[in-house]
């Protein structure tokens, strides 16, 4: 029998019952779409854990004070990341080029009649920088392509010198929302505003910014911002020395390893951490770097993926076992057809070749819906991961490859018992 003969036969065959078929496609689909949403949710969620932690680069090691629940508040686990901690650790750490620190209060400032309630944000003179490094805020006027640099970020005047951080400069930088609030339409540079009871000069306004996601520009305004030198907030907001939060940036990222075991020493002198009697020692601080975070997000994502993984084969072996179940059934329905190609010389292998082609359609033709089906849920699937779901065009292939596989395997046994079949007992076959 030849080829194109064995498919007009496979399709006719097929084709005599298309309801039953259909239904039998059923499992096939909903295993193939399975298969494409779940590789889209797994790339989706490991684009979106790069996404989220571009800002920490390979060279950045974040420091963090241990927490602990004391009386149902979050405290601290031994001695506060202080101001001092991160200002030293460039001088005493050889690996430790500089350290950016931040710290938040809230305040109320006011110029005049006007008065805003917000939070303010000590910061270190690398704070623009550190914004650009980022990348999660903008420019609103930025040309795509067009580099960013310090003074893309600043409309008016300068930002906070090194000297004045030592020096607990009463000075601030505003956001150019916090400056209309304040001024109207009149020029703040060099005016003097109360933060809460403490007087400071106004050095300069940031360039009107956007969030670089558009899905977080209705949620918070990054214009709507107050920063001063983080040893000034400290000095003017605080009563007891506040944790800190801090960012080492490292002079040679290849070496990283090495640094977080430079800073652990230099923090446990500072604290005056001990080894215990097994030699271990119990930190009040957590040093993470990028590689840290997306390892544990990436672990999670991959666990994510399995479930959704055997989740579609689940459902290809259902799909799989309808198709033998359906062939089964065939293949004692057309007993008497099988007897009579036997007997005008068809062989074995021809019967097989028919039924296991027949079984093939019916998972190809599911596959194929299925693929349509798993684009087509791709939206709803991004909707349930946060909006993250990417499809990779090799996906496709991929799915089409395992219905062909499952329509093998499981069309293989109705196949061959078609095909032994006696001749004369099917021809008697009623």
């Amino acid at each position: 029998m030849s080829l194109a003969e064995l498919i007009r036969t496979s399709v006719r065959g097929v084709s005599a019952n298309t309801l039953r078929a259909a239904l039998t496609m059923l499992g096939i689909i909903i295993g193939v779409a399975s298969v494409i949403a779940m590789l889209a949710l797994g790339n989706g969620a490991r684009a979106a854990v790069e996404a989220r932690f571009r800002f920490l680069g390979a060279n950045q090691i974040q420091i963090s004070s241990m927490m602990a629940i004391d009386d149902g508040e979050m405290v601290s686990a031994g001695k506060t990341l202080t101001y001092e901690d991160g200002l030293l650790m460039p001088e005493q750490v050889d690996l430790v080029d500089r350290v950016d620190m931040s710290i938040n209060a809230s305040i109320k400032a006011r110029f005049q009649r006007a008065t805003l309630e917000m939070n303010v944000l000590g910061a270190t003179p690398a704070a623009l920088e550190s914004m650009i490094g980022a990348g999660e805020v903008q420019p609103v006027d930025r040309q795509d392509g067009e580099a960013l640099t310090l003074e893309s970020y600043l409309a008016q005047g300068r930002f906070f010198t090194l000297a004045e951080v030592l020096e607990h400069g009463p000075v601030c930088v505003m956001g150019s929302q916090t400056a209309t609030d304040l001024f109207g339409g009149d020029d703040p540079l060099g005016q003097t505003i109360w933060v809460n009871r403490n007087r400071c000069e106004v050095i300069g306004v940031l360039a009107e910014l956007e969030n670089v996601d558009e899905s977080q520009r209705y949620r918070n305004n990054p214009n709507l911002i107050l920063l001063m030198p983080i040893s000034t907030v400290i000095q003017m907001f605080y009563e007891d020395e506040p944790s800190v939060q801090m960012t080492a940036f490292i002079t040679d990222e290849s070496r990283i390893d090495e640094a977080k075991a430079q800073i652990k020493q230099y923090l446990r002198t500072r604290h005056e951490i001990e080894a215990d009697v097994n030699g271990e020692y119990q930190d009040d601080f957590n040093l993470t770097t990028r590689k840290d975070i997306l390892g544990a997000q990436q672990e999670a994502a991959n666990t994510f993926s399995l479930l959704l993984a055997a989740m579609a084969v689940v459902s290809l072996i259902v799909g799989g076992i309808g198709i033998m179940n359906v062939m089964l059934v065939t293949v004692t329905e057309r007993t008497r057809e099988i007897g009579v190609r036997m007997a005008v010389g068809a062989h074995a292998k021809d019967i097989v070749f028919q039924f296991l082609l027949e079984a093939i359609l019916i998972s190809v033709g599911g596959g194929i819906l299925g693929v349509v089906v798993g684009i087509l849920s791709i939206p709803l699937a991004a909707s349930l991961n946060q909006g993250m779901a990417l499809l990779q065009p090799s996906s496709i292939p991929l799915a089409l490859f395992v219905a062909i596989l499952v329509g093998v395997l499981f069309g293989i046994y109705p196949a061959l018992r078609a095909s032994r079949l006696d001749p004369i007992e099917a021809l008697r076959y009623e």
